[in-house]
C-alpha cells in the first residue's frame, strides 16, 4: 500500500490532506470548548446547530462549488479554498456571538464543500492504475481514522500549556501548509467538456447519479451507512455514560473501538478488492453495520460495546474506502467533479436525516428503540441496494449508434460500422449527453 507515496503528486497530496485534517480535528475541539465558554450549558444546542449549518452547506453547495471548479484552474481552485478555510478559522478566536459562530461555520463549510469533491476527483487522474487507486482510497481513510483518534491526544496536550483559542491557530497552520503543498504540485490538467449553461452544469452530476444502477445502489446504501453511523456518532456518549455509567475517558474508548475497526478494514481492502469485485463487498460491509446496530440493545458492559463498534468500524470502511472507484468507472473524466459533488451531497443529505432521528429516538424513547428504528433504516436501505445495483455489473457491454454515421470518429475509433464492443459504464448508455 505505501508504495502508492512513491508517486511524487500523491505523496504532495497526501500530505496536504493530512495536515488539512489535522488542523480540523484541532479545530472541533476548539469549536466545542468555544460553544461552551460563550452558551455554557446550552452549548450542546449551538454544536447541534453548527453540524445542522455544516450538513445544509454540504448538501446544497457542493454541486454548485462542483460547476464553478470546472471553469477554474484546479489548482488554484483548490489553494483558494484551503485559503478561505484558514481566514475563516482565524476569525473565530474573535467572537463573542453565538451567531458569529453559525456565520463562520457556513462559510468554513462552504469551502470545504467544494474543497472535497474537488481533491476526490484529482485523485484518480493522477493514480491511474486502479490497483495504486485503491492504495491511495484505503491510504485516505487510514488518514481519516487516525485524525480521528490523534486530534484530540493532541489537542489535550496542547491545552495543557495553551488556552484553547490557541489550536484555532493550529488549524489555520494546517490549512496554510495544505494550501502551500498544493500549488507547488503540478496536478495533471483537467479534462474538459463543452462548456454549457451554468446551472446545467450544476445539476449534471446529480442527474448522472440517478440514471446510473451501481450509483443509485450507492445512493440508498449511504441511507445504510448513516443510519449506522449516526448511532455511534450521536449516542456512544450517552450509551457510555448513561447506560453503562462510565466516564469520558470510557467514550474515548468506544470511539476508539471504532477507529481501529475501520483502520484495519481499509488495510485489508486493497489485497480484498483484488480478489472480489466492489459490491459483494461494500453489500458485506453494510450488512456487518445494519446487524451491530441491531445488537446495541444487548450491549451490557464496556468491552462488549467496544468490540461491537469495531466490528460497524470495519462495515463503516468496507461500505466507504471502494466509493472512489465506482464513481471513477461511471462517469467520464470531465464529469468526475461533478459526480463526486454528487455524490458528497446526497450522502451528507442522509446524514441530515439521520442524525436528528438518532438523537431525537434516543432522547424521547430511549437508546433501545433509536437502535432498533436506525436498523430498520439500514435494513431497507439494504434491501433497495440489492435490488437497484445489479449483480451482474459488467463495464464491458455491447452496444451501437444507429444514430451516428458511418464515418463518425466514435465508430472508426473502435473499426466498427454500426455495432461494437465498447468499454462503457452505466452512465454513457443511460444519459446521451454524456455519452
Amino acid at each position: 500500500m505505501l508504495h502508492t507515496l512513491r508517486n511524487p503528486t500523491f505523496r504532495h497530496l497526501f500530505a496536504a490532506q493530512m495536515v488539512a485534517l489535522l488542523g480540523t480535528g484541532l479545530a472541533t475541539v476548539a469549536l466545542g470548548l468555544l460553544a461552551w465558554h460563550l452558551a455554557g450549558d446550552n452549548a450542546g444546542a449551538v454544536l447541534g446547530a453548527a453540524l445542522a449549518i455544516k450538513m445544509i452547506a454540504y448538501v446544497t453547495l457542493a454541486p454548485v462549488a462542483a460547476a464553478i471548479a470546472e471553469r477554474l484552474p484546479r489548482r488554484a481552485f483548490l489553494v483558494t479554498l484551503d485559503l478561505i478555510r484558514a481566514g475563516v478559522i482565524a476569525c473565530l478566536p474573535f467572537v463573542d456571538q453565538v451567531w458569529q459562530i453559525y456565520v463562520l461555520i457556513f462559510f468554513l463549510q462552504a469551502a470545504s464543500a467544494g474543497f472535497t469533491p474537488a481533491f476526490q476527483a484529482v485523485i484518480p487522474d493522477v493514480l491511474k492504475d486502479e490497483g495504486d487507486y485503491t492504495n491511495a482510497l484505503s491510504l485516505l481513510r487510514l488518514a481519516e481514522d487516525l485524525e480521528q483518534l490523534a486530534s484530540p491526544m493532541i489537542a489535550a496536550l496542547l491545552l495543557t500549556v495553551v488556552s484553547f483559542p490557541v489550536l484555532f491557530a493550529g488549524t489555520v497552520v494546517g490549512f496554510a501548509v495544505s494550501a502551500l503543498l498544493v500549488v507547488t504540485t503540478r496536478l495533471p490538467d483537467q479534462t474538459r467538456g463543452a462548456p454549457g449553461h451554468f446551472w446545467t452544469d450544476v445539476t449534471k452530476g446529480i442527474r448522472i447519479y440517478t440514471r446510473t444502477p451501481r450509483l443509485r445502489g450507492l445512493m440508498v446504501m449511504e441511507a445504510a451507512v448513516a443510519a449506522a453511523g449516526a448511532m455511534v456518532y450521536v449516542n456512544t456518549v450517552v450509551l457510555v455514560q448513561a447506560r453503562l455509567g462510565l466516564g469520558g475517558e470510557a467514550v474515548a474508548l468506544a470511539f476508539a473501538g471504532f477507529g481501529a475497526g475501520s483502520m484495519l478494514a481499509a488495510i485489508l481492502l486493497p489485497r480484498l478488492l483484488a480478489r472480489s469485485e466492489d459490491r459483494p463487498v461494500m453489500i458485506g460491509g453494510a450488512v456487518l453495520m445494519v446487524a451491530g446496530v441491531a445488537l446495541v440493545p444487548l450491549v451490557g458492559g464496556l468491552a462488549a460495546l467496544i468490540a461491537l463498534w469495531a466490528v460497524i468500524g470495519f462495515g463503516f470502511s468496507l461500505t466507504q474506502t471502494p466509493i472512489g472507484r465506482i464513481i471513477n468507472r461511471s462517469a467520464r473524466e470531465a464529469d468526475r467533479g461533478a459526480v463526486f459533488a454528487a455524490q458528497f451531497a446526497l450522502s451528507h443529505a442522509c446524514w441530515l436525516v439521520t442524525y436528528p432521528l438518532a438523537g431525537w429516538i434516543g432522547a424521547g424513547a430511549g437508546l433501545s428503540a433509536a437502535a432498533i428504528v436506525l436498523a430498520g433504516v439500514g435494513t431497507i436501505g439494504l434491501l433497495a441496494v440489492l435490488w437497484i445495483w445489479p449483480s451482474q455489473d459488467a463495464s464491458a457491454l455491447t452496444h451501437d449508434h444507429p444514430d451516428l454515421p458511418p464515418d463518425h470518429p466514435h465508430l472508426a475509433q473502435h473499426a466498427a460500422v454500426h455495432a461494437h464492443a465498447y468499454v462503457i459504464d452505466d452512465l454513457h448508455r443511460r444519459w446521451p449527453r454524456a455519452a
